[in-house]
């Protein structure tokens, strides 16, 4: 297995699929560094070169936040919208979605399993 960026990505698989076990690197991203590195898309990860894996470990530390430091960049940018109280800070906070979506039916990745809620008790005349 290949290591790149502190992660051991599938040697049987394409290149441009092995790259996007990393976190932060989707298809374009991988496509755009194998390009770069001038490895075809289409080799597989156990036919790379010493060469070419160092190219594209090359390429990604020194153009693209990947894996710990992209996850804690992003854990900051979550804390910093809680801090300053916005509304989005404030949806994060509540466990709700973010970005507008209705939470009348759906929504349950956010809000968690159901918690049923008992109705009122109807007053006897």
């Amino acid at each position: 297995m290949a290591r790149i960026a502190g992660v051991d990505i599938p040697d049987n698989k394409r290149g441009e699929i092995a790259l996007t076990y990393i976190f932060g690197i989707g298809r374009s991203t991988a496509q755009r560094i194998l390009t770069e590195a001038g490895v075809d898309r289409d080799k597989k990860v156990q036919d790379w070169t010493d060469d070419e894996s160092t190219a594209i470990r090359n390429i990604i530390s020194e153009n693209f936040k990947v894996e710990g430091v992209l996850k804690s960049e992003i854990q900051m940018s979550i804390k910093r919208l809680m801090d300053i109280g916005c509304y989005r800070g404030l949806r994060h906070r509540k466990g709700l979605p973010v970005r507008g979506q209705r939470t009348k039916n759906n929504s349950r990745t956010r809000k968690g399993k159901r918690k049923t809620v008992a109705n009122k008790k109807k007053a006897t005349k």
